[in-house]
């Protein structure tokens, strides 16, 4: 009877999983209400776009999606090159912004570094932090990243889902089909079948009532992220935007998306 085990731990895998995410999209968040006159001043900081680049890289993705944008910016203006072997060398060390000088002095006055610890030592810097709180104070971002227990969450209940459904064709795989109940597969369909409903219906649930799933933005900083718009400036805006927005994936250049790769192994 190893198909009963076998249901067992996709019952606790599910019901885990689950109560793990309602607990998550229970806990207190910051009003969802329109964004206050502080948040209102921030969304003013740049002279146009509801948002600046790095503060809508910031509710995008957080610290490190900083770092990338103040890499990406650099690279494509000249101030440093990117190489594909994940190394990030010097060109103008003059930074323009206290987010690019961090990079600098990140790298060391040899000019060269891998960019692993000079991403890393971006998103730490001290001008990203002034940056998280005070769209934490405008009420556009979560304090610490908070939404990243809901995130978290969200992905434990999808693999649940993955779990249960191989579960259930390990059950029908196994020998002794025959003293299952009923003599057929029928019956350990159904049985794994209610487990894979409860992980699919609290995902279902999840999505209409906590989607879209941020690990940085609020509610507020939700909105004004969404209705975020290219950048003037020609395609260079156009591409930085996309990177704040989406990452480094939206990064064209074989090369330079190599190289961002590398970067991408550090927590």
């Amino acid at each position: 009877m190893l198909w009963v085990v076998f249901l067992l731990v996709a019952w606790g895998a599910a019901a885990l999983s689950c109560v793990r995410l309602c607990l998550a999209a229970a806990r207190p968040a910051p009003s969802s209400g329109a964004p206050s006159r502080e948040a209102r001043g921030v969304a003013r900081a740049a002279d146009g776009p509801a948002l600046t680049l790095y503060e809508t890289a910031f509710l995008a993705g957080g610290p490190h999606r900083v770092a990338d944008l103040a890499l990406v910016t650099m690279h494509l203006r000249r101030r440093l090159l990117l190489a594909h072997t994940g190394w990030a060398t010097v060109v103008d060390p003059d930074g323009r912004d206290e987010v690019e000088r961090t990079v600098i002095r990140a790298i060391g006055p040899q000019g060269q570094a891998p960019i692993p610890p000079v991403r890393s030592a971006a998103a730490a810097a001290d001008a990203v932090r002034a940056l998280a709180d005070r769209l934490v104070a405008a009420g556009l971002a979560l304090p610490g990243g908070a939404g990243r227990d809901v995130v978290a969450a969200v992905r434990a209940v999808r693999g649940a889902s993955l779990l249960v459904a191989a579960l259930g064709a390990a059950a029908l795989l196994t020998p002794g089909r025959e003293q299952r109940p009923g003599g057929a597969g029928v019956p350990v369909l159904v049985w794994f079948g209610l487990p894979l409903l409860l992980t699919l219906g609290c995902l279902a649930i999840a999505r209409m009532e906590v989607h879209p799933y941020s690990s940085w933005a609020s509610p507020a900083g939700q909105r004004l992220l969404a209705a975020r718009t290219a950048a003037a400036g020609g395609p260079e805006g156009d591409v930085l935007v996309a990177v704040a927005v989406s990452g480094v994936r939206a990064v064209a250049d074989p090369a330079l998306r190599a190289a961002l790769g590398a970067a991408r192994h550090v927590p």
